[in-house]
């Protein structure tokens, strides 16, 4: 076998290692949470079942969906929960071939990114579906009930955790392109005032269509916006620095 082979063959091994110890310990969780699954949904509906009209509630049209969802938003939660594990073992696996100063860039923006994805699904579930699930309730046609379905519930808030989570990336995402130079500091402060109006466009589709519920999404972008730009300044004084 060259050497070439072995190499390979080491880099294989080493990453089908991590990856089976990453598995094992979402396995390992998830089987934890299972025990709690119906309270786990209990719990991402609440939301919603406090702004029904009383006599509604979350409906199953399929037989076996009110066995098998609350397992999958378990597998979910276990999954969203080992997410920094799943980024450490991926860290791990490439930082013998980074440089020193890459290896201090890479580890506090893994930190970070999980950090911030968290805070993303935290905002979306605290402040957003309450804003939105109280309009839609009010909204509803006279005679319409509402009573939503438990596949398409989950299905929807699972994509808005993911798009919040997504947009509470901005300041890293940031960091990464001026960083590879696909765009520079000078040219996102001059881009702001487009920025700005953006995150109100967004917070207009994603949000009732009343201002203080755009307010709420478009401010918190333009911050993290605001964010990446700062943290920006900071790495460029600090590579000069060293």
């Amino acid at each position: 076998m060259s050497n070439n082979q072995e190499t390979l063959f080491h880099y294989l091994h080493e990453f089908r290692k991590r990856l089976i110890q990453s598995l094992s310990i979402l396995l390992i969780l998830f089987t934890i949470l299972a025990y709690f699954a119906n309270d786990l949904y209990t719990l991402l509906a609440r939301p919603l079942l406090h702004y029904l009209p009383e006599g509604s509630g979350i409906i199953a049209t399929h037989i076996i969906a009110p066995f098998y969802i609350p397992y999958e938003l378990t597998f979910v939660v276990a999954f969203f929960a080992v997410i920094p594990i799943f980024l450490y073992q991926a860290w791990a696996f490439i930082a013998p071939a980074l440089y020193p100063h890459e290896k201090r860039l890479i580890w506090p923006l893994l930190i970070i990114s999980s950090i911030l994805f968290y805070l993303g699904v935290l905002f979306a579930y605290f402040i957003i579906f309450p804003l939105l699930f109280h309009f839609l309730t009010l909204t509803a046609p006279q005679g319409v009930k509402i009573m939503p379905d438990i596949t398409q519930y989950l299905n929807f808030t699972l994509k808005m955790f993911f798009i919040f989570g997504l947009i509470f990336e901005i300041p890293v995402i940031m960091l990464f392109l001026i960083r590879v130079g696909i765009v520079t500091e000078e040219k996102c402060i001059a881009i702001r005032p487009y920025v700005i109006v953006g995150a109100f466009i967004l917070g207009m589709l994603l949000t009732p269509p009343d201002v203080l519920s755009q307010t709420f999404l478009a401010i918190p972008i333009w911050l993290l916006f605001e964010c990446g730009i700062f943290c920006a300044k900071i790495f460029r004084i600090s590579k000069r620095e060293g």
